[in-house]
C-alpha cells in the first residue's frame, strides 16, 4: 500500500445501543493508537475510514497514486461497515449496481491473496443483531461523483444498507472517475448530480426515507412512483389539468402527467393495478396516441430543462461551437439538435438549441439534465463577464401541440399564417397567442409527429393553455402525457438520453451523423475520439425491434433491460420499450454487440451484421422473434411511397 493511514483518535464516549458495543470491542485498539500530525498537503484526502473510503484509497493507490490521506476519527470500518458482514448479495435492480457487487465479490477473494488474510466470506454467521445509524437515499441508489458546485470535491456515499455489497466496485469507479475524469461504466443512475437543492429539505428527507425503507426488498414493477416528497415542483396548469383526470409521474421533483382518466374510469381500480402484462391504462393512452396522430393533442411538458446563454460579442456562438458536435452557426430563428459529447465522444447532454438572436441561444434538455448540464457548462466556460448562462427552467411553461390539426389551432389564435412554407421544420418566431406576446413558438414536438411546442411565459401559461383548449374543440383537441409521447417517440426511434443514450454513448453509434459536423470549422470536445471511430468503425449500434410472435394481452411485457439474441448468441439488452398503436407491435430500442464465439471479445457492428442476423429479444426466460431496423418503419414506408410516386410522373410523363 502507498497510502498514509492517520488515525485521528479521541476516547471514546460511554454512550447507549450501538455506540457502548462499539466502544467494547475497539476500546483497546483505539487507547493503544496516538495521534499522528496532519500533513501540509497531500495529493487526495479522503474523509472516512469506512469500507468506501479504504476501498477508493486502495484503487487510488492501483492506479498509481501514492500521495494518499486517510483520515479516520476512530478506526478502520468502526462505522456501519462492520455491521454489514455477510450482505454480499449480486442480485441487484440496476446493471451498473450489479456489476459493482460482481467486482467486490471477486475483489474481497482476490484481497485473501494479496494480504495473506481470510475474508471467509463463505462462512460468515450472525455473531448479534444490531439496531445502529444507516444512510439511505430518496431513490435506493448510492451517491457517486463530483460535486456541481466544488471542482474536485468528490463523494461516495448513501449505500442503503448495500456498502459490503458495492464497497469494492464503487470505490474503483470512483477512483476512475479522479483519476482518469470519467469512470469505466455508465454510473449517471448513480451520479451525485441526479439531485438538485430541491432534494436537500430535511422534511423531505425525513418522509421519504421512511418510504425508501420497506421498498428496498419490495418488487418493483415497471413505472412505479415514490408517493412521498410530492407536488414540490408543478406547473402552473397541475391544478387545472388534475381536475381534468391527470395521474401523475415525477422526475427530478418535477410532476408530469403520465395520462388522462376519463370520466367513466374507474379511477381507483386504475390507480392499484401493478403489473408486468398488459396495464390498465393501455386503451387510455390508445386514444391519445390516436388523437395525437388523427387531431390534436396537447402534453405540458414544462418539467424540461430550459439555458438561456447570451453575450454582448460572439463569445456565446464560440463557445457553444466548442462544446456541441453540430454546428450552431445557423441563420437566426433556426433551431439546432445536438450533443453535448465528453473527450470520448459519449454524450453528456442530448438538446436542441434555437438561435434566438445573433448573441442569444436558448437550449432545451431533458428534465434531468437541470444539474449535469449547468455543472458541465460552467466548468467548460471561460470566466468572461460578457458571456451570461441563465437557467430559465422556472421562466418558461411549455405546451407540446401534436398532430395535424395544431397547425388550424395556431393560426386562430396567432393571427399568422403557419403552414411549412412561412413556418418550415425546426424553426423558431417569437409571436402572440391569444392575448399573450412574447411566446416562443417552435415547430418540433419530439415526437416526429407534426406540431408546435410552445414556451410560455409562467404569468401567460393559464391563458394561453385555455385559449388553445377552447379554439381546437372544434379540432377534436384533448390531454395526453407523458406515456402517449413515449409510444410516440419509440415508434419513431427516437433515442432519450438518460434512457437509450448515455456518456458511454457517441453519435455514431446510434446513427445520429447527421448531428455532428466534424468539418464545421473549429474544434469541439469529442471531435477526435468520433474522427478515430468512423475510421475504425462502431462495436455496438442503437437498433430498432418489433416483436412479431408477442401476444400483448396474454404475454408479459418488455419495458427495458431484455437481453437481445442474434442468431441464437448474446448481442446485448434493450434500453426502453413501448407498445406501438399504429404498427401493433412491440417496438424496443437496443444496442447490438458483436461479440467473438471464440474469445467474447467486441468487434466492429456494421450495417450488414445489423441485417444478416435472426433476433429474439428475452422476456422473462421466454424469447420472442423481433425484426431488427435501422431506420424507423415510417421513414422506410415514406421512402418507398416517394420512389413509387417518382417511377409513376416518370410514367406519366412519357
Amino acid at each position: 500500500m502507498f497510502y498514509r493511514l492517520l488515525s485521528v483518535v479521541r476516547r471514546q464516549r460511554t454512550g447507549r445501543g450501538w455506540q457502548n458495543w462499539s466502544s467494547g470491542r475497539s476500546g483497546a485498539s483505539a487507547a493503544e493508537a496516538h495521534s499522528v500530525a496532519l500533513p501540509a498537503q497531500a495529493q487526495v484526502v479522503i474523509c472516512g475510514g469506512g469500507i468506501m473510503g479504504t476501498s477508493v484509497a486502495y484503487h487510488l493507490s492501483k492506479m498509481g497514486w501514492k500521495d494518499i490521506v486517510l483520515l479516520e476519527q476512530g478506526r478502520l470500518a468502526a462505522g456501519s461497515t462492520r455491521f454489514c458482514a455477510g450482505i454480499l448479495s449480486t442480485a441487484r435492480h440496476l446493471t451498473i449496481e450489479q456489476k459493482m457487487a460482481d467486482y467486490s465479490n471477486k475483489l474481497y477473494h482476490q484481497l485473501e491473496q494479496e494480504t495473506g488474510i481470510q475474508t471467509d466470506l463463505e462462512t460468515l454467521e450472525i455473531l448479534k443483531l444490531v439496531n445502529c445509524p444507516e444512510t439511505f437515499t430518496p431513490d435506493m441508489r448510492c451517491i457517486m461523483g463530483e460535486s456541481p458546485s466544488v471542482q474536485g470535491y468528490f463523494v461516495l456515499a448513501g449505500m442503503n444498507s448495500a456498502g459490503l455489497s458495492f464497497g469494492g466496485g464503487a470505490g474503483r469507479y470512483l477512483a476512475e472517475w479522479m483519476v482518469h475524469g470519467y469512470p469505466s461504466e455508465n454510473t449517471w443512475e448513480l451520479d451525485l448530480k441526479r439531485f438538485g437543492a430541491l432534494q436537500s429539505s430535511r422534511t423531505f428527507l425525513r418522509h421519504r426515507v421512511m418510504e425508501v425503507m420497506p421498498l428496498l426488498y419490495d418488487l418493483k414493477v415497471p413505472r412505479w412512483d415514490f408517493q412521498t416528497g410530492r407536488q414540490l415542483r408543478t406547473s402552473p396548469l397541475y391544478d387545472r389539468l388534475d381536475a381534468q383526470g391527470a395521474r401523475w409521474m415525477e422526475k427530478h421533483g418535477f410532476e408530469r402527467p403520465k395520462y388522462f382518466v376519463p370520466p367513466d374510469k374507474d379511477l381507483l381500480a386504475l390507480e392499484q393495478s401493478k403489473t408486468f402484462y398488459k396495464p390498465d391504462w393501455f386503451d387510455i393512452v390508445e386514444s391519445e396516441v390516436k388523437c395525437c396522430k388523427e387531431a390534436v393533442c396537447v402534453i405540458d411538458m414544462s418539467s424540461f430543462t430550459k439555458f438561456e446563454i447570451t453575450s454582448t460579442g460572439d463569445q456565446a456562438l464560440e463557445v457553444l461551437q466548442y462544446l456541441f458536435s453540430n454546428d450552431l452557426d445557423v441563420p437566426v430563428g433556426h433551431i439546432v439538435h445536438t450533443g453535448m459529447l465528453n473527450q470520448g465522444g459519449g454524450y453528456e447532454n442530448d438538446c436542441s438549441i434555437a438561435r434566438l438572436g445573433k448573441r442569444s441561444f436558448f437550449m432545451i434538455s431533458p428534465t434531468d439534465q437541470q444539474v449535469h448540464c449547468w455543472a458541465w457548462l460552467k466548468k467548460h466556460m471561460p470566466e468572461d463577464s460578457n458571456l451570461l448562462l441563465e437557467d430559465v427552467t422556472w421562466k418558461y411553461t411549455a405546451l407540446n401541440l401534436i398532430g395535424p390539426r395544431a397547425v388550424d389551432v395556431l393560426s386562430e389564435l396567432s393571427y399568422a399564417p403557419m403552414t411549412p412554407d412561412h413556418f418550415p421544420s425546426l424553426f423558431c418566431k417569437e409571436m402572440s397567442v391569444g392575448y399573450a406576446n412574447g411566446i416562443r413558438v417552435m415547430s418540433m414536438t419530439h415526437t416526429g409527429e407534426p406540431g408546435f411546442m410552445l414556451y410560455i411565459p409562467i404569468e401567460y401559461a393559464l391563458h394561453v393553455y385555455n385559449e388553445v383548449m377552447s379554439v381546437g374543440q372544434k379540432y377534436g383537441i384533448r390531454n395526453a402525457g407523458y406515456y402517449a409521447l413515449r409510444s410516440l417517440r419509440i415508434e419513431k426511434f427516437f433515442a432519450f438520453w438518460g434512457q437509450d443514450l448515455n456518456t458511454l454513448t457517441t453519435p455514431l453509434e446510434c446513427g445520429r451523423e447527421s448531428r455532428v459536423k466534424l468539418e464545421k470549422g473549429m474544434d469541439f470536445i469529442g471531435r477526435d475520439a468520433l474522427l478515430q471511430q468512423k475510421q475504425n468503425g462502431v462495436y455496438k449500434r442503437l437498433t430498432m425491434f418489433i416483436l412479431d410472435d408477442h401476444d400483448t394481452d396474454l404475454d408479459l411485457w418488455p419495458w427495458w433491460g431484455e437481453p437481445i439474441y442474434r442468431n441464437g448468441q448474446y448481442a446485448g439488452k434493450t434500453t426502453s420499450s413501448a407498445y406501438s398503436y399504429t404498427l401493433e407491435r412491440h417496438v424496443c430500442l437496443g444496442f447490438v454487440h458483436n461479440f467473438s464465439e471464440d474469445t467474447g471479445e467486441e468487434q466492429v457492428v456494421t450495417t450488414d451484421f445489423i441485417n444478416r442476423g435472426e433476433y429474439e429479444i428475452d422476456i422473462a426466460g421466454h424469447r420472442f422473434q423481433a425484426k431488427a431496423k435501422l431506420y424507423p418503419v415510417t421513414s422506410l414506408f415514406t421512402h418507398k411511397r416517394r420512389k413509387d410516386d417518382v417511377e409513376l410522373s416518370d410514367l406519366h410523363g412519357k
